[in-house]
């Protein structure tokens, strides 16, 4: 019996992040008599790896060092040629330049996806990224992207045609991530949890573009003006990266270190999105944020920044509300409309999980991937 066709799964790194999320949900949903996948790495993998719950997935780490690494290229190369994959599906710039590589390696299918951009890019308008895409994109066969922002983007700003993307949004599973009691975790700071607590939380890799220090500041601009919210309301951003420790430095200096909690990295996010009231995203750009749609799907209100895809997930005054990135004032009002009208943060969490369930299932994100690699295959060259 023939095997399956191979894909082989080009990206940065296999850590904690939404690209890698929705690559392991993909791997972990496609049915094995569907297609086999394997999954190079240009740097290396964490315990990430262990949400992958299939056994036949092949994770190859090429251990890029830092600058430019010529003979990353040689070791892309070689493991293509001994891999020989029915197609290569490589994602976001930092992989991008494996399209060239597959092509000497004389893969013939080749698919790139863009799921969001990074603080040095947040427009997608750098001379230098966008002169390498232009340079790469006609080596691509066909274009994933997780956004319709993003797809005006490449057929705008780059020239792609239509016909050769495909826009696909990431699926949530909707019963792991569903609303529901939660018991709240003993290794919180002490009195955290107290009786009627409004709980505000993200979840998230703690990193610039994420923006997750003017969070901070805007709870503390609450409770500067409002002192008497110390005694119910809480912040819990659950993930780790470069803005912890001024995150830590701005709660400390306040005073408010009671009140406000980072658990780091965890595996149980269902169970943390059980604990909060509320959900914020403060990004300065997102493609398409797999948290927002988690937490939509545990039936929480969503406060998130006016940019990318997040205008296409959160329905202002809906399920949420939809604010100017980099303002403190207006994240704090957002806040502060929620806490002062629980009912109101109930309704529109419940708008949320009903979008979920209609729009944005697993199975249909199957469906439509499964779609392009079975067109990208049929197709002839």
């Amino acid at each position: 019996m023939q095997n399956p066709p191979l894909i082989a799964h080009v990206i940065h790194r296999l850590g904690v992040g939404g690209l890698e999320n929705g690559l392991v949900n993909l791997i972990n949903t496609i049915p094995s008599s569907r297609y086999r996948h394997a999954i190079i790495c240009l740097e290396d993998y964490t315990d990430f790896r262990n949400r992958i719950i299939r056994n036949d997935i092949e994770i190859i780490s090429l251990n890029k060092r830092e600058g430019y690494d010529l003979k990353l290229y040689l070791k892309l190369f070689t493991v293509l040629r001994k891999l020989k994959p029915d197609i290569i599906h490589t994602r976001n710039l930092a992989a991008l330049e494996a399209q060239i590589i597959a092509v000497a390696a004389g893969i013939k299918k080749r698919i790139h996806s863009e799921h969001g951009r990074d603080i040095s890019d947040l427009k997608g308008e750098n001379f230098k990224y966008n002169m390498l895409r232009r340079v790469v994109y006609p080596f691509v066969g066909h274009f994933i992207t997780v956004s319709q922002d993003l797809e005006s983007w490449l057929t705008r700003l780059l020239g792609i045609s239509p016909e050769r993307i495909s826009q696909i949004y990431n699926g949530v599973d909707h019963d792991r991530f569903s609303p529901g009691l939660s018991s709240y975790c003993r290794f919180s700071p002490e009195g955290f949890f107290t009786e009627g607590a409004f709980i505000i939380g993200s979840v998230g890799r703690m990193e610039a573009v994420k923006d997750y220090p003017n969070l901070v500041r805007a709870f503390l601009l609450i409770l500067e003006k409002f002192p008497e919210a110390r005694n119910r309301m809480r912040l819990m951003i659950v993930g780790d990266g470069s803005t912890r420790k001024e995150c830590t430095r701005l709660v400390r200096k306040a005073g408010a270190s009671n009140i406000v909690w980072f658990p780091g990295e965890r595996s149980d996010i269902p169970e943390f999105m059980r604990m909060m009231d509320l959900f914020v995203l403060p990004s300065l750009a997102e493609g398409i944020s797999n948290t927002i749609l988690e937490a939509m799907s545990s039936g929480l209100p969503i406060v998130a920044t006016r940019v990318g895809g997040n205008v296409e997930l959160v329905e202002d005054t809906r399920t949420g509300r939809l604010v100017a990135s980099g303002s403190t004032t207006e994240l704090a009002d957002a806040i502060l409309d929620y806490f002062t009208a629980p009912g109101l943060a109930l309704e529109h969490g419940r708008s949320a999980r009903q979008k979920i369930e209609t729009n944005f299932s697993i199975t249909t994100m199957i469906n439509k991937y499964l779609d392009v690699y079975d067109q990208v295959l049929l197709q002839i060259k």
